[in-house]
């Protein structure tokens, strides 16, 4: 069974991966880019395979999103399913070598928004949006519009055919689009997905869109046998298909071969792919492996890397962090990137500048990843006219002296309590999500009330509006209705769990994650703020670093004024894990663990041994009674061994876990 913080990490994922589906399949404006979406699902899914009793609605079973109520909706004869994705070499690999027919088809994996269109003696006769893979929006009239999409099948054509594929916009078209005036749309896939979603088909009409056939739903008659043969059919019944770039592969060389070749092809590609689709070729082959939840067992997406592109470093501009630290920006001539127009990108530090040595005027490479700011990974191209940048030595914000701490990286601006960017910052760490969770606080107030010294400190806040309520009435954009909101938000937020008050304080180092092991280890905030070095490197994942981040922040006569005056505010909710009981079954013991437990993570493991009475440290010494071992146990083990030390593994923990309850400890 998993813990109450794996079902709570997982509970999370689905609520922002559904936040994304939505904005992604309804609103048709996505709110994160691929990478950060694919890294979250994954994360889910590898939760739901070594917990499944998550898998039940889990992103196990998702499938887009659920139909806007602007449409009229009807439910798929046979689900639309998503496809699986892989990432490597490796993970086709897996896939691939489990096929009974190593025979496969290739495609390309357009990126677009897919439809299904419903085909009765040859008549288009419904038109369907993916949906939630169950239920799709009416768009049969705006499918119509698009030329790729007969109105007529051509040929001979089974009675009853549904006709699957991707709407797509060419680059040339999404920059005509966008160029035109009116709305501008981020990337042709967006562009797409709102041409087609129009409740007005006259306005789909208008926008040039694209479209290919590449599978089926329900159908009466199926006379082909394979997916190459059903791409024959799709073009004798009058529909495109990506034919010019599908291959055939019988072994994991040829797969990659195809793979590396159109990853090279895919800038003179005229439009937007993000990968392959491997299919197995035969047909009855993949009714026989059939589907799981939400993706088809016969079929993996097999996605390229984060796209890149070349452009023009125009300048580097440095940016203060809440925690003094500078870093670089680069500030670019605008560029396409997978039809997301990019113009700054992230440099670090100083020495990521030293390493790539890029100047100003420089033609840089920039790629997208899973940052929320673009990266330069390389230099193209460097002119007579490029110049090196020269990192400052006084803070760009507040003109105070800026240093380099032994052995760090980092470069920071020494006004600690003094500069307007590490105070700002503070604030927004503070009443950020993972903090306090203050709604109505965000930048743009922020800056103003800092800026008129009504806020300088956390405290501040929740005085705020007693101090200085009927002055923010008779400000701009602000009235009875939005202060009497703030107040409740700032009331709401006094009751705080110990795990968000430790995150929102801002210890260097630690963060949401590292803040609840604190939580969960420690207990309370005084055991927190006073624990001593040593303790906290006992923590199993608590480093050298960040304890010593954690004393010394502690330590600081202006942390602790303000954290004081902060605490007189609030009421902190302690961890509900509770501490090592001295009359347990295992009083006394000194435990360590090591490796990979089949049913329980790390965390829930210590938590269940110092439920017991158990101390759990995080070296082997002769002073170690018991070494609880998992899998992939390494040094740990081997001198337990040497030393004689009681080695157990799961079962003895569940067995030992069974006798405290027979005794009722």
């Amino acid at each position: 069974m998993p813990d109450l913080f794996i079902i709570s990490e997982h509970a999370e994922l689905l609520k922002k991966l559904n936040a994304w589906d939505i904005a992604y399949h309804q609103n048709d404006a996505p709110i994160v880019d691929d990478a950060t979406y694919d890294a979250a699902k994954h994360r889910a899914l590898e939760l739901e395979r070594q917990y499944p009793t998550l898998a039940k609605n889990g992103a196990s079973t998702h499938v887009g999103a659920a139909v806007s109520d602007k449409f009229t909706s009807f439910s798929h004869s046979v689900p639309m399913l998503s496809i699986s994705d892989v990432f490597n070499e490796s993970d086709v690999a897996d896939w691939y070598n489990k096929l009974a027919d190593k025979n496969v088809f290739i495609e390309l994996k357009v990126d677009g928004v897919s439809y299904s269109a419903r085909y009765e003696n040859g008549r288009l006769v419904r038109g369907l949006t993916r949906g939630s893979g169950v239920q799709g929006e009416d768009i049969t009239e705006n499918l119509k519009t698009i030329p790729d999409i007969p109105h007529t099948l051509s040929g001979q054509f089974p009675e009853i055919i549904e006709i699957r594929g991707e709407v797509y916009m060419t680059r040339s078209d999404f920059f005509a689009l966008n160029a035109a005036g009116g709305k501008t749309f981020a990337n042709p896939r967006n562009a797409a997905a709102g041409s087609l979603r129009q409740l007005n088909p006259a306005v789909t009409a208008s926008r040039r869109l694209s479209a290919f056939a590449y599978t089926y739903g329900e159908i009466s008659d199926r006379n082909f046998a394979t997916q190459s043969e059903y791409f024959d059919k799709l073009e004798s019944w009058g529909f495109k298909t990506t034919r010019r770039w599908a291959h055939h592969a019988s072994n994991m060389d040829e797969i990659q071969s195809v793979y590396n070749q159109l990853m090279l092809m895919r800038p003179d590609i005229p439009f937007d792919i993000d990968g392959l689709v491997i299919k197995v070729n035969d047909i009855d082959l993949q009714q026989k492996m059939g589907s799981r939840a939400n993706s088809p067992r016969w079929e993996v997406a097999y996605k390229f890397p984060a796209a890149r592109a070349i452009t023009t470093l125009n300048d580097i501009t440095v940016q203060v962090g809440r925690t003094g630290v500078l870093t670089p920006v680069a500030e670019l001539d605008p560029i396409n990137i997978g039809g997301v127009v990019v113009s700054r990108a992230t440099l670090h530090n100083a020495d990521e500048i030293r390493r790539l040595n890029v100047k100003i005027g420089d033609k840089v490479i920039v790629q997208r990843a899973g940052d929320v700011i673009p990266q330069i990974v390389g230099v193209a191209d460097s002119t007579n006219s490029s110049h090196d940048f020269v990192f400052p030595d006084v803070c760009p914000v507040c003109g105070a002296a800026v240093v380099q701490d032994v052995g760090m990286v980092a470069r920071r601006c020494v006004n600690t309590m003094g500069c307007p960017a590490q105070r700002l910052g503070e604030l927004e760490h503070f009443v950020s999500r993972a903090g306090f969770d203050i709604d109505g606080l965000g930048t743009r107030q922020l800056e103003l009330f800092i800026s008129r010294g009504w806020i300088s400190t956390p405290a501040d806040i929740f005085t705020l509006i007693s101090r200085h309520g009927d002055e923010i009435r008779r400000l701009d954009g602000f009235g009875d209705k939005s202060v009497e909101n703030l107040n409740s938000a700032i009331e709401r937020s006094r009751n705080i769990e110990l795990h968000k008050l430790i995150y929102a304080i801002g210890i260097p180092e630690i963060g949401a994650v590292t803040a609840k092991l604190l939580a969960r280890t420690l207990g309370d905030f005084d055991s927190v703020r006073n624990a001593p070095v040593w303790r906290l490197k006992q923590i199993d994942g608590i480093g050298d670093i960040m304890a010593e981040h954690i004393v010394a922040f502690f330590a600081n006569p202006a942390n602790i004024v303000a954290i004081d005056a902060l605490l007189g505010q609030i009421h902190v909710q302690n961890s509900t894990v509770s501490t090592a009981k001295s009359n347990g079954v295992l009083a006394g013991k000194r435990v360590v663990l090591t490796g990979t437990l089949p049913d329980y993570s790390r965390d829930a493991a210590r938590a269940i041994l110092e439920r017991l009475g158990a101390t759990v440290t995080s070296s082997v010494s002769s002073k170690t009674d018991i070494v609880l071992a998992g899998s992939d146990a390494g040094s740990k083990l081997t001198k337990a061994t040497e030393l004689g030390i009681t080695i157990w593994s799961q079962e003895d923990l569940n067995n030992i876990m069974a006798q405290s309850d027979t005794d009722g400890a």
